[in-house]
Formats: C-alpha cells, sequence, structure tokens
C-alpha cells in the first residue's frame, strides 16, 4: 500500500534531519521543498544544475514561509509559486530562491549583501547558510516590517536598512557573495564595486515589462568581468532604476 501524502513529507523532514512539529507547517514545507527538488531537475538543460545542495535545501525546509506573506495568502505559501506581497512588490517561487542561493555558493563564515529585501524570506533563508545578511529595500514600510519579523523569528544575524540598493551597503563592503532580488536593466558599477574578487554577483537582469535572464557575475582581482546565463525570468523592477 503506497505512503500518504503526509507521511511521504514526514519522511523527508527525517531526510533533511528537520523536525515535525505539529502546527508550523513542517509537512507543507517538506513538500515544498521536494517540489524544488523535482523543478531543479526539470530545468537542468537551462541551468546546468541537476540538483541542489542539501545545505540549501535543508534551509529551505527551516524558514517557514507562511509567516512571510500577507495572511490571506498562507494557505498557498507552500506552492512552488511566486506570491503577492504588499505596495506591489512579490515573494519568489521558492525554486528561484534556492537556485539563487545555491548560485552564490554562500559559506558559514560569508557575509552577503541583498538587495530587495521584500518581505525578508530571501534574507531569511541566506541567514541560515552565512555569517551575516545586510539587506537593504526601498519601500520604508516593507523594510521596518521584515525586520521586526525577522527579528521575531530570531534571526540575529540580518541587518535591515530603508535606502537605495542600487548604491549597496559600502559601509560593510566588501562582500562574500550580493544578491539582487528585482530585475535592472544595467548592473549597478556600485555593486560591482563591493564585491570581493572572484566572489559573485546574482542578478536578474533585462527589460522591466519584457525578456529577463538571472545571471551570474564576477569580477577577478585584476577587474576582468565575466556573465554566465541561467534561466529566463521575471522579477518586478528594482524600484528608481527606470528613472536613471
Amino acid at each position: 500500500m503506497p505512503a500518504s501524502p503526509l507521511r511521504y513529507c514526514a519522511l523527508l523532514l527525517l531526510a533533511l534531519g528537520l523536525p515535525a512539529t505539529a502546527g508550523d507547517m513542517a509537512a507543507e514545507r517538506a513538500g515544498m521543498v521536494e517540489a524544488v527538488r523535482t523543478s531543479v531537475r526539470e530545468t537542468a538543460d537551462y541551468t546546468g544544475m541537476a540538483q541542489l545542495g542539501e545545505t540549501v535545501l535543508g534551509a529551505l525546509g527551516r524558514v517557514p514561509r507562511h509567516r512571510f506573506v500577507p495572511r490571506e495568502q498562507e494557505p498557498a505559501a507552500y506552492i512552488n509559486s511566486a506570491l503577492p506581497i504588499a505596495h506591489g512588490q512579490t515573494i519568489s517561487q521558492p525554486l528561484i530562491v534556492a537556485l539563487m542561493t545555491e548560485l552564490l555558493e554562500p559559506r558559514p563564515d560569508s557575509v552577503i549583501l541583498e538587495v530587495g529585501t521584500g518581505s525578508g524570506y530571501q534574507a531569511a533563508v541566506l541567514a541560515e547558510l552565512v555569517s551575516h545578511v545586510y539587506s537593504v529595500e526601498i519601500v520604508p514600510e516593507l523594510a521596518r516590517g521584515a525586520a521586526s519579523l525577522l527579528e521575531e523569528l530570531g534571526y540575529d544575524n540580518i541587518s535591515v536598512r530603508a535606502g537605495d540598493g542600487y548604491a549597496g551597503w559600502p559601509q560593510h563592503a566588501p562582500f562574500d557573495g550580493i544578491i539582487v532580488t528585482a530585475a535592472t536593466t544595467e548592473i549597478p558599477p556600485p555593486l560591482l564595486a563591493q564585491l570581493k574578487p572572484g566572489a559573485k554577483l546574482v542578478i536578474p537582469l533585462g527589460q522591466h515589462a519584457g525578456y529577463q535572464e538571472l545571471m551570474v557575475v564576477e569580477v577577478d582581482a585584476d577587474g576582468e568581468e565575466t556573465r554566465r546565463s541561467v534561466l529566463p525570468v521575471r522579477f518586478v523592477p528594482l524600484t528608481g532604476d527606470a528613472e536613471r
């Protein structure tokens, strides 16, 4: 007799080393992780990645995504899909969050800059894996809300400030990786300047209402820049970018 969906999710939790606490949607998170695992295999022809590291999948399985979406969206929190949040922004699809995290190649001692805090979900996933996350959000209300929620959830290795992420956060540079969670038509020069040699910038690049590519950008010690396209994506625009 085949295992029930809940039993299957419970087995996934054990495999990931996650507690199956009743009432915290742990089974739903495990189901989401399995959906991401499947999606990674299905997009391997685009990304060149047939699987993700278990550390990244484990982080995805620990963060309570339902806390980062509006209450009316909670029933859909663990579907492998982007969802709307406040101020016309979105919380990214779990697959994209996982891919962007993996592409950064995070280490326990990494210090990461995030541009576009949004609800704080991507920052929380990163914080499970790295030493510190500095996150910049141009919408003050989103910055305050994310900072409050992250503090409530016990993430003491995330710093959030309201401001224009195009300029990065130079006081804490250079960074071991930079992630941009909104699309821009050009790579902001200040972000490249704040990247450690050999570290990665992961950014959606392209027209706001058209074709975008998820790019991985590296700059070596001699200032030589390399770019690699990973996947076609659709992100909201980096606020203010159109006016530059």
